[in-house]
């Protein structure tokens, strides 16, 4: 583990409990039925615990893409070739994808950055590990190093981002063939099968997904990931957009500080980073239940209740930029509502 990593996971502490205790006294207090907002409730106590202060802040938001292409790609593992990672990452500066549109409705900040593109794009954020991974069908995806280096860039994002002002951070990827990554990655990370966290993707055919199954299967037998190590399987059989989402949950978490989660391959690439640090799940947020079947486990591994079921498998940080809509409603009622006290009501009282 590299100084920053470690340095960075020193960083990570629990969350504020007085904090806490005063958001959930507020919520209490408000005129309407206990906890009738349920999870909207619970965000807003968890916010007030990252941020420190019952004075909850949503007001700046940033959705970090992280592009990066798969050398696994060359198996066939997907209905696309690599060309579209480009394609799309340059639409997401011109609001021509679903993301930068559900951006754009909700006052988020989008930064897409090329982490790891097989070709340069002169209008993104040049922060490229190397031209896309190795297959992981014939080699490890990436060293050690490009692992580790993918994990910091994250890190490094969530700083910048937090010298901006931002309060709450969004993440998301771009990558043809990265859900037969984060699908191996999960498989590793969660001890199942490769074949049940493995899903159609992009739409594959049914011979299309038992070539997907059995070359993500002979990837992990012949390279053999740690369990116990999340950077060893992230470069055995990952994908650098996975790392950079890795470390932006770490670097967020120890900026204080929430970070939404997308579907699936957010979540697998958080699974990581909580791994790494048992402390960074306190600062993530679940926005969907992804369609991919490997989503429901990881969820369960994180501990995570997702707040949408809209059977979304975009990925991009579409579901994560979603949530904002909702989290911004809550914010209003915890801000402007009136108390029990205000309107001269008795309040409600805990039943058994």
């Amino acid at each position: 583990m590299t100084p920053l990593i470690s340095e960075t996971i020193s960083k990570i502490h629990p969350l504020d409990a007085s904090a806490m205790r005063d958001a959930a006294a507020r919520w209490d207090a408000i005129a309407k039925p206990l906890h009738s907002l349920g999870l909207l409730e619970d965000a807003v106590i968890q916010a007030a615990g990252i941020q420190g202060s019952a004075s909850v802040s949503f007001a700046k938001k940033a959705l970090v893409v992280f592009c990066a292409d798969n050398g696994v790609v060359a198996e066939g593992v997907t209905q696309t070739g690599q060309e579209v990672t480009a394609i799309v990452a340059e639409n997401f500066l011109d609001a021509k994808t679903c993301t930068s549109i559900f951006a754009q409705d909700t006052g988020t900040d989008l930064y897409p950055i090329d982490i790891g593109m097989a070709v340069d794009t002169p209008r993104l954020a040049k922060c490229k590990t190397a031209y896309g991974t190795k297959n992981m069908a014939h080699e490890p995806a990436m060293t050690m190093r490009q692992a580790q280096q993918a994990v910091e860039t994250g890190i490094r994002a969530a700083g910048r981002l937090k010298e901006q002002g931002y309060r709450i951070v969004a993440a998301g990827e771009m990558g043809i063939g990265n859900t037969a990554t984060s699908s191996a990655v999960s498989a590793v990370l969660t001890g199942q099968p490769a074949a049940v966290m493995t899903g159609r993707g992009a739409g594959l055919s049914s011979e299309g997904l038992a070539r997907k199954r059995f070359v993500i299967e002979s990837a992990i037998a012949k390279h053999a990931p740690d369990p116990a190590d999340p950077l060893d399987v992230l470069a055995k059989v990952g994908g650098f957009d996975l790392a950079g989402i890795a470390g932006l949950c770490l670097g967020a978490a120890a900026y204080r500080m929430p970070v939404v989660l997308d579907g699936f391959i957010s979540q697998a690439a958080a699974l990581a980073a909580v791994r790494l640090c048992p402390k960074a799940a306190d600062y993530l947020f679940a926005s969907h239940a992804s369609k991919e079947p490997a989503s429901a486990y990881l969820l369960n591994e994180l501990g995570k209740k997702p707040f949408l079921s809209c059977e979304m498998c975009l990925g991009e940080g579409s579901g994560a930029v979603l949530l904002f809509h909702l989290l911004d409603s809550a914010l209003h009622v915890y801000d402007r509502m009136r108390s029990f006290a205000d309107i001269e009501v008795e309040a409600y009282v805990p039943l058994a």
